[in-house]
């Protein structure tokens, strides 16, 4: 791979290690991408004792021992996302998190899972700005600065700011179907619920000046996964959005995840990546179509037609999530829990081969298993794809995959060249 930029894979005593073959933070140009964090004591290596409380207490603490251990603070975050086992534990999880970020809310991802590994009740991840890049003894823009907005025609939420952007992507809270005029779910099933929350989305991107074509990854949390069918109806119908993605047939990567619960009992909620193409202050205005979004699929690795298997734009490639599915025969591989993670593993490979990229340019993986005690089986297979544990993880447990799989893994790449017109 050509280019100055270099994965940076760093750990620290002060925060859990040990708990699997991946990194606790991996940064890469303007991002650091961190693991999942645990209730864990570093001390110990054990789970904290107490509730909910006092596990995200743990889990917060960890975070802010990794980012101090890399020169970072809390203010760096740009997006948080929050896993639990109990929808209950909400409220007291919330109050955790609004202790460590006083007086700026990052964008915000909440979502109640099957199951976290260490039979753990709460588990949290951190996106976090990188300003000084990772060119080798050569700060890059060290001074960019993150933009957070909100707007009055999209639902607004004291925990957390509607779009963070830093560099060149925005980050979106994830939306509930929430109607911002009343502050409450729309009425309806999951097509209504759907819609609202691609409006929602739609709304964000006017107030801040974004076309709806600059997503470029869309997560779906669904409650039920018998709902797919219905989310793709609506789908359909928001992307792609501007005569020019139509001419291209342009969708963007896009993961579907069956989750335990959402909040306020939610059918379905959305979050979204999306390209900045002019940067936040002072990286110089520019044609916002000045930087492109590539995109790309191989007829090597499954085909799904709402979704691009792999979108890069600047320094990054978002890559759909991947089952384990032969793209010969189009079906789930035969045998268990190690040939299907092989087989999502391989269509990484692939999919990441097919742009020149290779596996060590990986900087974030996302393990979704319908058994979370599966976690000792699928790291046998991982260790083969990933020896050197670089990649940042997150591991949660589903109730159902798609396919009735047993594994869907999900990658964020490295894209050090760029896209164009970048060099």
């Amino acid at each position: 791979m050509v280019g100055y930029n270099e994965v940076l894979a760093r750990n620290t005593e002060r925060a859990p290690q040990g708990t699997g073959p991946y990194s606790q933070s991996v940064a890469f140009s303007h991002y650091n991408n961190l693991s999942a964090q645990l209730p864990i004591d570093p001390a110990s290596g054990d789970i904290v004792a107490g509730g909910a409380k006092a596990q995200a207490q743990q889990c917060f603490s960890n975070i802010k021992a990794i980012l101090e251990s890399i020169g970072h603070v809390m203010d760096d975050v740009v997006r948080i996302s929050i896993f639990l086992k109990n929808l209950a534990d909400r409220d007291a999880v919330i109050e955790v998190y609004k202790s460590y970020f006083p007086t700026y809310v990052p964008a915000l991802t909440t979502v109640v899972v099957a199951a976290l590994p260490l039979n753990a009740l709460v588990q949290v991840e951190a996106l976090v700005s990188n300003g000084e890049g990772t060119i080798p003894n050569a700060p890059q823009a060290g001074d960019l600065i993150k933009v957070a907005s909100n707007s009055k025609n999209a639902p607004t939420d004291p925990d957390s700011t509607q779009s963070v952007a830093f560099s060149h992507y925005n980050n979106l809270s994830a939306q509930l179907p929430i109607d911002p005029s009343t502050g409450k779910l729309v009425a309806g099933g999951v097509k209504q619920q759907t819609e609202q929350c691609l409006e929602n989305i739609k709304a964000i991107l006017e107030s801040i000046d974004v076309p709806f074509d600059d997503i470029v990854k869309i997560t779906v949390f669904v409650r039920h996964l018998s709902d797919t069918e219905a989310v793709d109806e609506v789908y359909k119908r928001f992307f792609p959005d501007s005569a020019i993605a139509r001419t291209v047939g342009y969708v963007p990567a896009r993961s579907i995840v069956a989750v335990a619960a959402l909040p306020l009992d939610a059918l379905v909620q959305i979050e979204a990546v999306v390209s900045h193409g002019d940067g936040t202050p002072p990286q110089a205005v520019e044609d916002r179509h000045g930087i492109v979004i590539k995109a790309n699929t191989t007829p090597n690795a499954p085909k799904h037609a709402l979704s691009t298997q792999t979108v890069a734009f600047s320094h990054y490639n978002h890559l759909s999530a991947q089952l384990p599915i032969d793209s010969k025969t189009g079906e789930r591989v035969a045998g268990g829990i190690k040939e299907q993670a092989g087989q999502c593993l391989k269509n990484i490979k692939t999919i990441v081969e097919s742009i020149n990229h290779s596996m060590d340019d990986v900087v974030k993986i996302n393990l979704f298993l319908k058994h979370i005690d599966d976690i000792a089986a699928v790291d046998e297979v991982y260790t083969a794809f990933f020896a050197n544990g670089v990649p940042a993880r997150r591991t949660v447990g589903v109730a159902q995959l798609p396919g009735d799989a047993l594994i869907q893994i999900e990658a964020v790449v490295a894209n050090a060249e760029g896209t164009p017109p970048e060099v």
